[in-house]
């Protein structure tokens, strides 16, 4: 049991750090294009703007399925990675099909798979939303003469 809680512990730290990775990267590339975004027009650029943070989480997303899906195969957990990014996929999004299992000895890693994949949509979430608030804020700004 402990063995599976340091494990899951430290993919979840580990996708963590991905997630705070790929947010810094992303607030870099929006402050280089933050004068470009003040100007008109706005709305095109704000729909590119949510075009691009849509897909960085799906990027971001989908290489923490990665993780958890290497780690499964690393362990010995499913023999094919097919299997390994199934079942990481379907914990991560708390589908939770039930078709493919984690043996008895590893199941508290599907749990923390799940957790970490709930977690993690709610703080892409507020990534996103904090991006375009951030960008129509400062288009509000500009309207105004500021």
């Amino acid at each position: 049991m402990l063995v599976q809680l340091a494990i899951g512990t430290a993919l979840i730290l580990c996708t963590v750090v991905v997630a705070g990775a790929a947010y810094w990267l992303l607030e870099a590339i929006l402050t280089r294009l933050h004068p470009w975004l003040r100007r008109e027009p706005h709305g095109p650029k704000l729909m590119l703007v949510l075009c691009v943070s849509v897909t960085w989480v799906l990027m971001m997303m989908t290489s923490m399925v990665w993780i958890w899906a290497f780690a499964f195969l690393l362990l010995d957990i499913f023999v094919t990675l097919e299997a390994s990014v199934y079942f990481a996929l379907v914990a991560f999004t708390t589908l939770g099909f039930g078709d493919l299992l984690l043996p008895v000895e590893w199941r508290l890693l599907g749990g923390m798979a799940a957790a970490n994949g709930f977690l993690s949509f709610g703080l892409m979430t507020a990534m996103m939303v904090e991006v375009l608030r951030d960008v129509r804020h400062s288009q509000a700004e500009m309207r105004r003469g500021r």
